[in-house]
């Protein structure tokens, strides 16, 4: 919005990020991309790929350790997510009973049971 503010009624980048409240560090940034995201996001795969049962944790550790990548966790985390490897264990139905008293149940909004 301050972007506009400045194309349209001509006004200065410090007059409209005051009127907008922000910082015009802010105005001014540009993100920078990289090509390690191609780099991180086939490691990632890899690793997955070999070890189905690795969480991002020690996908992390081993990228770190192991391969001596010292990327940022949170940008590591951002592209583990954007693949859904977070979404990879689908939780089973659950199963219904086939006879009686198969399955139990308490409530537990009761501190006590019926009979003490």
């Amino acid at each position: 919005m301050a972007q506009q503010a400045v194309a349209q009624y001509a006004i200065s980048i410090r007059l409209a990020c005051t009127a907008f409240g922000i910082s015009e560090t802010c105005y001014r940034y540009q993100a920078k991309f990289s090509d390690d995201n191609a780099l991180i996001a086939e490691q990632l795969l890899e690793l997955t790929e070999e070890n189905t049962d690795w969480s991002f944790g020690l996908c992390f550790s081993y990228l770190h350790h192991v391969e001596s990548h010292y990327w940022n966790h949170k940008r590591v985390y951002r592209i583990y997510c954007e693949l859904a490897l977070n979404l990879r264990h689908a939780p089973e139905p659950l199963k219904e009973p086939i006879r009686a008293n198969q399955g139990w149940s308490l409530d537990f909004m009761h501190d006590q049971l019926s009979d003490g």
